[in-house]
């Protein structure tokens, strides 16, 4: 389906820059249940939202509210006309109304949310909850909505749901990611900023801003060792890292950096200037 035009047979020109595909597809499996004389057959259809950007094709199952929820994986054009069948009427008439009704709850959630009307932001974000349990954005507002109001007990039980999903760490939603790992440091919960960003390393191992966020938890644990060592992890992947650099001579001023660290630091900062 065309992203101007559902129904439209999928092609190949990516020139203007838009989803060439976006829609509903269904797939069938047949399967047999029973045995013996009383085998038969039946076919179990299966609905997923299907987008393409360039030469990517995500697919998407919707959950028992028409939406798209859960983990996404590509599929190619080759599979998606072999295997999947565009559902245009069902898209239209169920699916793109639920979507938008969707999106219009987390936006009027994060508008209260900046106006710090955090009451009104929560029920707005458990409306799209109840739609889409797995929605991130939805989940990072209504968050940090708990976070900003001091309510750590609920901030918590959101937290153990968002390290589950994968898409909790994908770059859309990077500066919501940024922003709920920050207060949960600056709300004194160390254990579980510590396990979010931990859990972010194993999705994104080569990002040094993740190692620089996790000694900033370690320095207000007092693991000073683990604190230096992942300053200078950050700082084995990008020498000149400016956060990095100024948190290790803040250390270093104040005559917080462990004894058997300072040849390591020493490397590190003559690194940096070579790297300059």
């Amino acid at each position: 389906m065309d992203g101007k035009t559902p129904g439209k047979a999928p092609n190949n020109n990516h020139s203007n820059g838009k989803a060439d595909v976006r829609g509903v597809f269904s797939t069938q499996e047949v399967r047999r249940v029973g045995t013996g004389t009383t085998t038969r057959k039946t076919v179990q259809k299966t609905f997923w939202f299907v987008e393409q950007h360039g030469s990517d094709i995500d697919c998407q199952p919707l959950n028992t509210n028409y939406v798209p929820s859960g983990p996404k994986r590509k599929i190619t054009m080759d599979e998606l006309i072999a295997k999947f069948s565009p559902e245009p009427e069902f898209y239209l008439n169920s699916v793109f109304p639920k979507m938008q009704e969707l999106q219009r709850d987390i936006e009027h959630g994060d508008a209260h949310r900046e106006n710090g009307e955090t009451f009104a932001a929560e029920y707005e974000y458990s409306r799209a909850l109840k739609v889409d349990e797995e929605n991130v954005r939805a989940n990072f507002g209504i968050g940090l909505t708990y976070l900003e109001r001091g309510d750590n007990a609920k901030a918590e039980d959101i937290f153990h749901r968002l390290v589950k999903l994968d898409a909790t760490f994908e770059p859309e939603h990077k500066h919501l990611f940024n922003e709920f790992g920050i207060n949960l440091r600056k709300s004194k919960m160390l254990t579980e900023s510590l396990e979010y960003y931990q859990r972010a390393l194993e999705l994104s191992p080569s990002d040094e801003n993740l190692y620089m966020n996790i000694a900033r938890v370690l320095l207000e644990l007092q693991d000073l060792n683990a604190c230096v060592d992942n300053l200078l992890k950050a700082l084995e992947l990008s020498p000149r890292h400016e956060a990095s650099l100024k948190f290790l001579a803040w250390l270093i001023q104040k005559q917080m950096v462990p004894a058997d660290k300072i040849d390591g630091v020493r490397t590190a900062l003559q690194a940096a200037q070579a790297a300059g």
